[in-house]
């Protein structure tokens, strides 16, 4: 079981981190564990997913079309346990396998908490599969049409409205503002009750924006003129999205702004809604929907402004969605035991006080690294060797005198030369694209230190505070726990 890419990237399941090791594009990652799987964006075995799927089995389909659906969701699990979710297209949707590829890629770099990231591919023969993060929760389809116990709170609808916004701004500034087909069955719900985007929908079968299928009652108008979907359409897709979550029903357009224009809106509301929300906060949102809607595209709002209008209509914000969609939440459980306590390292990562840490950092110094630790115990035979670590000395000097930048170029000099592994400098650097306020380089540097030193807690509590920075708040909490879990292990083998 094996992955292969061409750069550097993460993924979690179920909030866990776990360390990918820097590889060539043409080694194999082994990064496993028990529980979880995080490997770069790369490639699947065929074998290994039909392993996962019993043999692709029509008990294991979760696509709401169902088993003769051309491009069928399957769920399937790991050998290590992880949950995942696989496309699996018709010959005939990719008969070009290296534009499969190539769009695969570019799809698989993008990473965000508001999307079910694509984690891999394959391609073997005539098979063209896609496989992603699985979302144990279902669809808004669901939730929101065909709801058993309770219909989905008025705060929620809020919710998944923006961070269906967020997602598509994130897309869009990301060069992949193109989505195919946006309805209800394409956001998901994770362990936590979130509502993420399907990245499925971003694949496209031509460049030119013409691959497109829906019932023609929501389909943008200028697709029925012209054949072709753009960044504006998906906005008039996402307008259709508002009405559905408005009235709990999937709404055609026209019948829609018939209702609007004669001042009607209410006979829009879900019944189900009655009495719990505000007469102002419907109309912004009915308001918002009929923009989107607009005949002419250039008339359509963006998606940051979509964004924008969004957020100051949230209700309820303190409460966690899982508890607002009436879930079960393992998080919940587990954040609701007894707190361990923090030890100053992780209160520094909690607040994020970099300074604190810097200090931390600075005191330990390299006594947990035995890569460094003995340099000075050897003989040197060359002088590449003492150009290397001259290069590390004057990277700590720098860090020292908290002139990051010349750290980092330092430090990456020193990990370029390949001479010798250190964790510590791996940490060190990290810090110091956090203080230039680069979350993702140093969140790429602390994953690679825990690779290189899997026990080292250091590792952990800076990947803390790299989520930390890049707001992944539930993330950074349970590698915050992990840390701390670690410590008592570390300083008992010390």
């Amino acid at each position: 079981m094996g992955a292969r890419c061409s750069k550097f990237s993460f993924c979690w399941f179920h909030t866990h981190l776990k360390p990918c090791v820097l590889e060539s594009p043409d080694q194999e990652n082994g990064g496993k564990s028990e529980k979880e799987l995080c490997r770069r964006f790369g490639e699947f075995k065929l074998e290994e997913l039909k392993a996962a799927t019993n043999g692709f089995s029509s008990e294991n389909i979760v696509s709401e079309h169902g088993e003769k659906a051309p491009n069928v969701v399957y769920k399937g699990k790991l050998e290590n346990g992880s949950w995942i979710a696989i496309k699996r297209f018709n010959k005939f949707a990719w008969p070009d396998s290296r534009q499969f590829l190539e769009e695969a890629r570019e799809v698989g770099s993008l990473r965000s908490e508001r999307l079910a990231n694509l984690i891999g591919y394959c391609y073997q023969g005539e098979e063209r599969l896609l496989v992603a993060e699985f979302m144990p929760h279902q669809t808004l389809a669901k939730h929101l049409f065909h709801w058993e116990t309770q219909p989905m709170k008025w705060a929620m609808r809020l919710r998944v409205a923006l961070y269906l916004a967020q997602a598509l701004d994130y897309c869009t500034s990301k060069g992949r503002g193109l989505y195919h087909d946006l309805n209800a069955y394409r956001i998901l719900f994770d362990q936590d009750g979130n509502p993420r985007l399907s990245c499925f929908g971003l694949m496209k079968n031509s460049r030119d924006g013409k691959s497109y299928s829906t019932n023609l009652a929501f389909t943008p108008p200028e697709y029925l003129r012209t054949g072709r979907v753009t960044a504006e359409s998906v906005v008039y897709s996402f307008g259709t999205l508002l009405l559905d979550l408005l009235s709990g029903k999937h709404i055609p357009p026209s019948h829609a702004l018939d209702l609007i224009r004669g001042k009607n809106f209410l006979m829009l509301m879900d019944s189900a809604l009655e009495g719990h929300f505000s007469k102002d906060d419907g109309t912004e949102l009915v308001r918002l929907a009929s923009r989107c809607l607009q005949y002419e595209a250039r008339e359509r709002p963006n998606a940051k402004s979509l964004v924008a209008s969004l957020i100051s209509l949230q209700k309820q914000t303190e409460v966690p969605s899982h508890v607002l969609m009436g879930l079960k939440n393992e998080e919940s459980e587990l954040s609701s035991t007894k707190q361990l306590p923090l030890t100053p390292f992780g209160e520094a990562c909690l607040r994020m006080d970099l300074t604190a840490i810097h200090e931390i950092l600075e005191k330990t110094g390299y006594k947990d690294d035995e890569g460094i630790a003995n340099e000075l115990s050897f003989q040197l035979w060359t002088s590449q060797m003492q150009e290397t670590l001259n290069l590390k000395k004057h990277g700590d000097t720098a860090f020292r005198a908290k002139d990051f930048l010349t750290a980092i170029n330092c430090y990456t000099q020193f990990i370029d030369g390949g001479t010798m592994v250190s964790p510590t400098v791996y940490a060190r650097r990290c810090l110091s694209y956090l203080m230039n306020e680069k979350g993702n380089e140093a969140l790429a540097d602390a994953m690679q230190a825990q690779a290189v030193s899997p026990e080292w807690p250091t590792a952990l509590y800076l990947q803390a505070a790299c989520l930390f920075t890049l707001g992944m708040e539930t993330d950074a909490q349970q590698t915050l726990r992990d840390a701390t879990n670690m410590q008592p292990k570390t300083n008992k083998n010390n």
